[in-house]
Parts: structure tokens; sequence; C-alpha cells
């Protein structure tokens, strides 16, 4: 079925702050059919990786890879602002455009060797997608590629990505 994904995105002006176009995706897993179809696009994608795990980056993040995994069948973690998971966790700081941020994984995350997907709803600037995979690395993951549901293309966070990364619906302005 040729869905338009980008159908089903509402764009919302002046958040979180003033000069901010945010595309939420609320209302396309709103939608059954258009969700099952993300989904399936997805996993179609993903699966050609083989990860043995996803990895879904805070918050949204996890709305798509919990799903994912299920219809992979493989593992999920999370990856975390720091002090968000319980017991002993990794921490990985890395800088903003005006300072730094730390995200976690819990300990016992990834096991050396995992073929690790990393998904996100949004691509932006690219900062916390490196993050999380130089995150993964230090562990022992193979990150093996990166997948979300939309990128916004002119920001060109791709270019600091060293794997592959697909989205299903890019913005160019």
């Amino acid at each position: 079925m040729d869905v338009d994904i980008k159908q089903y995105i509402r764009s919302v002006p002046d958040f979180p702050k003033p000069g901010i176009l945010f595309y939420d995706i609320s209302t396309l897993l709103a939608n059954a059919e258009a969700w099952q179809i993300t989904m399936g696009r997805l996993a179609h994608l993903v699966r050609a990786w083989n990860p043995d795990t996803l990895a879904g980056i805070e918050s949204r993040g996890f709305l798509v890879s919990a799903p994912l995994a299920l219809k992979l069948g493989s593992g999920f973690f999370m990856v975390r602002k720091k002090g968000k998971l319980p017991g002993k966790t990794i921490p990985y700081q890395y800088d903003l455009e005006y300072g730094s941020d730390t995200i976690e994984i819990q300990a016992d995350a990834v096991k050396p060797g995992a073929r690790v997907v990393i998904l996100d709803d949004l691509l932006a600037t690219g900062g916390t997608m490196r993050a999380a995979a130089d995150l993964i690395r230090k562990v022992g993951g193979e990150v093996v590629g990166a997948a979300t549901i939309l990128e916004l293309s002119f920001l060109e966070g791709r270019k600091k990505l060293d794997f592959p990364c697909i989205s299903l619906a890019s913005y160019d302005e």
C-alpha cells in the first residue's frame, strides 16, 4: 500500500519554544492503519541488518523500537538521560551546541559483539544518535545501522553518523 506517512504527521509551530516547528508523531500513532504500515516498513528495512537487539533513544524512540523489537523477534534496550534507569548504568557525556548532556544504558544492556540498530522517531542534528552509537560501541556493541520515521535533512544530522541510517520520510526545510 502506497501511504505517505507525512500526511499523518502534525506540524506544531513554536513548540517547544518560539521559532521551532515541531513534527508530532502522535497523530501517526493514533491511526492504527498508518502505524501498522510504518512498523511494517521499518521492520522490512531493519531486518536486513540482522540485529540482535534494538536501542531506543528517549523517549519517542521507545515508541518505535519496542513494537519493532516484537515484530522482529529481537531484544530492546533504552538509551536514557542520566538518572532515569535503575541499577548499574554506563554513562556517556557528549557536547551540545551550548553545553553538554549525558545519556546512559543499563550495564548489562549490550552483550559484547551484539549487532545493534538504533531507533528514534526523528533524526535532526544527529548529536544524540551519534552519542548513542558511541556509548554502544564503548560497551562492545556493533552499531550496524539506525532508523527513524522522520528526518529533518536540512539540519544535516546524517553527516555526524558513520553508520547507515534510514528514514521513512524527510523534510527539506
